[in-house]
């Protein structure tokens, strides 16, 4: 399975999986990306950091590190 981090922009993925655990993992899903939605990837920075996606109607950037830990398809 794909992290949101290996998809390339200006392709939609749906989230199927938030990995880790504590602050980090309550932090995203409190972002609204949870099991089920559907992303966009806008923009990825020239060094792949951070990488800006578009979910449930609004823009939102996140670094490599959160984007590896969310599971998509």
């Amino acid at each position: 399975m794909a992290t949101l981090r290996d998809i390339q922009c200006g392709s939609k993925a749906k989230v199927e999986k938030v990995q880790g655990a504590g602050g980090v993992r309550r932090r995203i899903m409190d972002m609204g990306i949870t099991k089920g939605c559907e992303i966009l990837v806008r923009k990825v920075a020239p060094l792949g950091d951070p990488i800006e996606i578009t979910v449930r109607g609004y823009e939102l950037t996140l670094r490599k590190a959160d984007a590896e830990m969310i599971l998509v398809k």
